[in-house]
This record gives structure tokens, sequence and C-alpha cells, in this order.
């Protein structure tokens, strides 16, 4: 029997890539080309497309501005190692965006700019521990693999690794506390104020909003002990807001992290905060003593920074951030609405430009609570949506600024059967 395309290119993948995959999806997904909000398979199965490359495609795959832009640099260039006009540029407009960020420094990943974020914090405050929260995704270093998808449940603020090869000594640098629990978190940054360097906190957890006060108490207590706060927005940043989720809840840590929107596509994130914080990666202002060293190869490149400059540029225009919030709010609805005609028990959880279903009864405040979802009525709703051409993560809907009514009418139709699916399964039907 002839192979499939796709058949084929998952048999040469399992030669090569350890599981066959990346690392980051599905290995059995294998994507040919991308334009607006879809996606087409190397079999040619088309999806409306909710993974947005995990993110950055805010405003649409191949959008014709921001290829134009890209175009226009390549022609100039591709990197240089050296600072340049666009990476200057960019620089500016997220400066003048998001109200913590006197002066930003450039990476290429999220995971880059969350590790430096942390090493900041122990530069600026002379101290060590870091915390942070149950179930919050800060990259792939050491400290950021504590706690995100913990295999036991440990009493707090003990941390579990994540993955194998990390060293006790990183463990012993980070304490772990439930997210949304105001209480606790009070009472831990007073407990290791003198040995607490930062703490690190997406301010929309995962799907997980701030119940009301999370965030301000986490800014009352750092800023008595002198602690760094450091709001992860790789993911909220330019998403929830224009200002990111610190104009979205209204509380400004002294750092924040930022990334895939912020490179239209292609790699870039930053680490962006206050005068005397960034300060730190300047030899000159702070000696040797203080210095963070810091560099990458490809940190502001061009081509990212052109991509980038044009997405915010897009973002920026009226209306956009109401046409992403209708779309998800729409979607959001229908979950519900459907969910509760089948007779299912659910909880819908996020925002509008970020969000899902969890099938348990509500609320869900933190890590834990999201594992009292129906895992088996999960997977099934997920591989019916996968079945009738939506693609999505496995615990998130991305929408962007490129979906069509055709687009939403065909996603709340296929979540209408993902219903019935998951339902009918689940009764032996």
């Amino acid at each position: 029997m002839t192979q499939s395309n796709l058949q084929s290119w998952r048999t040469r993948a399992d030669q090569v890539l350890p599981a066959g995959g990346f690392g980051n999806f599905d290995p059995g997904v294998v994507l040919k080309r991308g334009l607006g909000s879809h996606v087409w398979d190397e079999d040619g199965k088309e999806y409306i497309d909710y993974l947005i490359g995990s993110g950055p495609m805010l405003v649409g795959h191949g959008h014709p501005e921001v290829i134009e832009a890209v175009q226009e640099q390549l022609a100039n260039g591709m990197t240089f190692f050296t600072t340049n006009a666009l990476g200057i540029e960019l620089a500016e407009v997220i400066c003048d965006a998001i109200p913590c960020a006197d002066q930003l420094r450039y990476v290429s990943t999220g995971s880059e700019a969350d590790m430096y974020a942390m090493r900041l914090a122990r530069a600026h405050t002379g101290r060590d521990l870091i915390l942070k929260f149950e179930g919050g995704y800060h990259g792939m270093s050491g400290e950021a693999l504590m706690s995100l998808a913990p295999q036991h449940l440990a009493n707090f603020p003990e941390p579990v690794p994540d993955s194998a090869g990390i060293p006790q000594a990183t463990r012993d640098g980070v304490i772990v506390a439930p997210f949304n629990d105001t209480a606790f978190a009070r009472q831990i940054i007073a407990e290791y104020a003198d040995r607490l360097a930062g703490v690190i906190v997406e301010p929309l957890q995962r799907l997980i909003p701030p119940v009301p006060g999370f965030l301000e108490a986490l800014r009352e207590e750092t800023t008595k002990h002198g602690v760094v706060l450091i709001f992860d927005e790789v993911v909220t940043g330019f998403r929830l807001a224009w200002g990111g989720g610190q104009e979205a809840y209204g509380v400004t840590p002294d750092l924040c992290t930022l990334g895939k929107v912020i490179g239209g596509g292609f790699p870039l994130a930053a680490i962006a905060g206050t005068a005397d914080i960034m300060a730190h990666f300047d030899l000159g202002k702070v000696g040797p003593k203080g210095f963070t060293f810091q560099i990458g190869t490809l940190s502001g490149n061009p081509i990212a920074a052109a991509a980038g400059l044009k997405t915010l540029e897009i973002l920026k225009r009226d209306g956009a951030y109401d046409s992403l919030r209708a779309a998800g709010q729409r979607l959001m609805n229908t979950l519900e609405t459907t969910a509760a005609k089948e007779g299912l028990t659910a909880t819908i959880v996020g925002d509008p430009v970020l969000f899902d279903i969890v099938f348990a009864a509500g609320p869900v405040v933190d890590y834990r609570d999201t594992l009292r979802t129906d895992a088996d009525i999960q997977n099934r709703f997920n591989a019916s949506l996968r079945a009738d051409g939506i693609l999505k993560p496995p615990m998130k809907f991305y929408p962007s600024l490129t979906l069509s009514e055709a687009d939403i009418e065909a996603t709340e139709h296929a979540i209408a059967r993902a219903m019935k699916a998951s339902m009918n399964t689940s009764n032996g039907c």
C-alpha cells in the first residue's frame, strides 16, 4: 500500500527526530503551509488554525503587509549581530506601550527571556531564591521547569522537577506557591524575604485569570520587601491588551518578558523593565560585580524586528482588539451553551483572547483545579475537533485577527458535533 505524503514524512521523522517530532506538538501533524486563519498538512487537509504557531501569528499567516516588510529587509541583509535600526525602532514601540518598560534587551526565545529576568532579579537584589506558581510556564530553564506539571502534588513550597537532568542546587533555588492564593503568597514572600530575589508569574496563568486582588498583593508584598516582581508576558504581551497583562489588570511589575507576538512569526523575545534593574546589562554603569552578561547570535535580528514592527502596527489599528475579543467571546459562549445543551459538566476558563473548556464543575482558580477535568471527555472533544478540521492545542484556543465569519460558524458547528461525540461516547452510546 502506498504511503500518503504525510505518512512518508512521519516515517522519515521517526528516523532522525526523537519521538518523531520537534517536542512541541503532536508529531502526527506535519504542516506544509498557512494562509490567514488556515493551515494545510502535507496531505492537503485544511484546518482552521487556533494553534497559530503557539501564539505568534496573531495577525494570521502570510499577512501581506508583514511579508512586504520582511522582503524589504531581506534585500538588505538577514542578520548582523550588531545593533540595527529596525531593532531600535521596535524597542521604542515596545517601551512606549508596556508600562514597566524603560528599556529592553533582546533575546531569541521566551525561555531565554525568563531565564535572564530571573538572573537580573538575583543580580539586582544580591539574593538567590525565586518564587514561582504551580502550573506556571516560564520556559525551559532549570528554574522554570519546577512544578509546571508535577507528577505528584507536593506540599508547598516544595518544588517538583518536571525534567530529568536538573541538579539539586537548582531545585534549592526555587520555591512554589499556589496561583491565586493571596494569603499564602503574602505569607511566603514575607517568610522568605531575606533570601527572595524575585517572584515570577504569568498575569494570566496559562488560561486562569487572576482573582481580584491577587496581582495587587504580589505588587504590594514585593515592594515592601525589596523583591523584584516579574510578569511573564511572553503569551499575554500585546495579546490581552496593547500594554499586555499589566495594562489589562492595572498592575505594573519591575520586569516583564515578551515574545511570540513581538517577532511576528520570527524568533524574537525580550526582557523589559525599569532602568535601574536593566542597568545590570550595562557594565559601565554597574561594574563587574553587578554586570549580567548576555549575548545572542540572533538577538534583535532585523528580519524579526521588521515582522514585529509591522505586526504591532496592525494590532494598534482601530478596532483590532475589539474584533479579536468579539470572536473569542462568541466562541466562549458557544462552548458554554453547547456543553449545557448536551448535559456536560464544564467550565469555560480564560479570556476571549485565550481560552478553553474544562470538563469539570468550576471554579478553576489554580493548577490543581484543572486536574479535575474529565480527561477522557477532554481527549474525545479535542479529537473530534481535529477530525473536523479545527487545529488547537490540547488545552487552549488562540483566536487570531484573520478569523472570518465563515471560520467562526464552522468552528461553532464543529464544537457542537464534538460535544455530542464526547457525551455519546462517555455514555457508551
